[in-house]
This record gives structure tokens, sequence and C-alpha cells, in this order.
């Protein structure tokens, strides 16, 4: 709006609600940015007469190149926030959700917490996965789609499955030999790296994420009760 000879403004957005905000008068969380905004739009309203802006809802699920490009470009932009105090209802959130997140990240991260058992898998990257609240991140986004396939990967992650060295933790007195010759109990050590009956999958990268949704979605009866006495 500063620039010279813009006589136009389009705004293309997946979200004309929360554009909608800015003409809002009442109170509303947004109501200090829209102030602000409104400020600015007045001057250049004021400017000239033919000044004009429009909104363009798009939704992202089209996928329309022009808006993906600006939204690419968006997203690397590092914008200074005009309200970087508790008064913005916008920051104050960011900065709760943070702090909450941080902490949720330094009790996970503890054994006493996630557990000794709990198994450690890795992103495209090779960094270690840490837990998210956006967008069902990091894992569910991967198998959430399917109930099936998330019961049996949480039995995995958590090493709360049907096998000899789950049962032998309650149960120290019984016997719980693995038909396979190569190791004397089941593990899930043993199932996702040696076992020859889980061999679906020919990726060894078990500890990455990815291959380790591949290897359950071609060995359906791993980590499965159907197949725990076997």
């Amino acid at each position: 709006m500063n620039l010279n000879n813009i006589a136009k403004i389009i705004v293309v957005t997946d979200s004309i609600h929360a554009a909608r905000k800015i003409f809002d008068s009442s109170v509303h969380p947004y109501q200090i940015q829209s102030a602000a905004i409104l400020y600015e739009l007045c001057n250049f309203f004021n400017h000239h007469k033919d000044n004009t802006i429009e909104f363009w809802e798009c939704p992202s699920h089209l996928k329309w190149r022009l808006h993906n490009k600006v939204d690419k470009k968006t997203k690397s932009f590092n914008l200074t926030p005009l309200y970087p105090c508790k008064s913005s209802w916008e920051f104050s959130k960011k900065s709760e959700s943070n702090e909450i997140l941080n902490t949720w990240k330094m009790m996970f991260q503890a054994s006493d917490s996630k557990g000794n058992q709990f198994l450690d898998l890795l992103d495209n990257n090779d960094n270690i996965i840490e837990p998210s609240y956006v967008k069902g991140r990091p894992w569910l986004k991967v198998f959430g789609h399917s109930n099936s396939l998330c019961v049996c990967a949480t039995r995995a992650i958590t090493n709360h499955a049907p096998t000899g060295k789950y049962r032998l933790r309650f149960f120290l007195r019984e016997d719980f030999k693995y038909s396979c010759g190569l190791y004397p109990i089941k593990s899930r050590h043993h199932i996702l790296y040696e076992c020859g009956r889980f061999n679906g999958y020919w990726n060894l990268r078990r500890d990455s994420l990815s291959h380790f949704v591949m290897f359950l979605k071609f060995n359906l009866s791993a980590f499965n009760f159907s197949d725990s006495l076997a």
C-alpha cells in the first residue's frame, strides 16, 4: 500500500473468514491487527478515489499454481511482528504453545516418561522424530488413516505387543518359546530385523518412520494378537 502507482490490491486467501475479521469492528482476538490494517487501508483509499481492494478465496485443496507459489514465498519470508508483546492475542497463543511443546518434548525424551521400551524412529533427514501438535504430526499423518495400521504401529512403537518377551515381563514362570529357530523368544527387534517369517518388505531401514510403516503394511501379522501364539 505504500508503493507508488498502486491502485488495486488483490488478496488471495484460503480463509475468507479470517479476512473478514479485518473489517469487523466488534470485539475479537484479532482486533489489534485489524485496527492497524484498517488504518493503512484508510490512507490507501484516501490517496485516490479509484483505489480498490479485492479478496479472492482459493482453498488450498484446489492446488492453484499461483496460490502454491505465493504460499511458498510467504513461508520463506521472515516477518517482524507489529506487536511482539502480550497484548497480541496471536503472539500470546504462539508463546504458550511453544512453551507447552518444549516442556512436552523434555518430558517425552525422559525415559521414565515415555518408557524404556519406546521405539525412537527417524524422519527422512535421519533426525529423531519429536512430538508435535500440528496436523496429526509426526506419526499419525503417516498411519492415522487406517485404524488397524495405527493399532499395529502403536503396539510396535511402545513395545506393548503380543510377543514372548513382552509376556515374560508379567509371567516370569511361563515358557514363551518362539517357533523361529534363530531366536529363543519372540521380540520386537527380532520381528523387525531378523525373523524370516516377516520379510515382506526388503528395506532394512526399519528405524526410519517411512520404512517402518511400509514394513507393517507388507507384514500384516506382525505385532498382531492373532499371530501371538505362533
